[in-house]
């Protein structure tokens, strides 16, 4: 044995030991996340940052804003309009996460078959998340007005039917790109699972229940923490559709804060209620996060 193998092992033309370089082959360089870091500090950590420090001031758009220590964060705190807001968006974000992710998880597991009409099918079923939020929620203003819309019902005037609207249009435009990533996930799935559980006589339902659901943990995980943090910053479609009502039955977080900020011109106290649903938004994902243990998630392949 060489004194080159007794120092390190074996190495390559170059001098490196060849494990070193095998750990290194297929890691891209750090360089290439610098474009992708420096784009989400300008877009979202600044924002965020002077959210958080206009929370502390008092200001009505104009002018500098002046330093007004904890006031509007006591203020917010003692609201109650933060309490029937905060109710309405936890229960909006319940069943909107209930809603999109039954049939997102339905229409994901089928998409995934390889015959073409459901790749045609699929395709054409995604067009709606290519639409902007507002355009849908005109629409569907227009559909659901009493007078010259397709139900003759003043749908949006009671607080049930406007909530339901608004959960309905948002699972119409949100359940295609949660069908798209439920859809890769069980494309992922190992086919010799079914393969061995068809051979043991499990059917259809069981293969479902017994390997398809097992298998998607991980992705439903990842579906469930963008369906959650986007149904706490859901805004254009309550503000066009119900505009908080009827009454106040429908007033989520962030159209509170639309208020504040852009109708009682308090700036400093819509920060505060923006810094709220920050936080509140990031304590729940990394709960999700903790309590299904995606953090250390497994490959469906390891071991095949």
């Amino acid at each position: 044995m060489s004194l080159t193998q007794l120092k390190g092992g074996p190495r390559d033309d170059a001098g490196r030991p060849r494990s070193t370089r095998r750990n290194r082959a297929g890691r891209p360089s750090a360089a290439l996340a610098v474009p992708g870091v420096l784009f989400f500090a300008f877009f979202a950590l600044a924002p965020m940052a002077l959210a958080f420090y206009l929370s502390f001031t008092k200001w009505n758009g104009l002018g500098d804003p002046e330093p007004a220590g904890l006031a509007n964060w006591r203020k917010l705190l003692g609201d109650d309009r933060l309490t029937q807001s905060l109710t309405v968006t936890v229960s909006l974000t319940v069943v909107s996460w209930a809603f999109q992710t039954v049939v997102s998880l339905l229409l994901g597991v089928w998409a995934a078959g390889r015959q073409r009409n459901r790749a045609v099918l699929s395709a054409i079923f995604f067009v709606p998340f290519l639409l902007s939020s507002t355009a849908i929620s005109l629409l569907f203003y227009a559909l659901l007005d009493p007078n010259f819309g397709i139900i003759h019902k003043d749908t949006l005037g009671t607080t049930s039917g406007a909530f339901l609207a608004i959960v309905f249009v948002g699972g119409w435009q949100f359940i295609p790109f949660h069908t798209l990533i439920y859809q890769g996930g069980a494309r992922q799935i190992p086919e010799v699972l079914y393969q061995a559980a068809a051979i043991d006589g499990a059917g259809r339902y069981r293969q479902f229940f017994s390997i398809t659901l097992p298998q998607l943990r991980n992705t439903a995980t990842t579906s469930s923490v963008l369906m959650i943090v986007g149904s706490l910053t859901y805004f254009e479609t309550v503000l066009i559709l119900t505009q908080g009502g009827p009454g106040t039955d429908t007033a989520i977080l962030p159209y509170l804060m639309y208020q504040a900020g852009f109708k009682s011109y308090d700036f400093g106290y819509a920060s505060a209620v923006a810094s709220f649903l920050v936080l509140a938004a990031t304590a729940l994902s990394l709960l999700m996060v903790k309590l299904s243990g995606f953090g250390a998630m497994r490959s469906t392949r390891e071991g095949m």
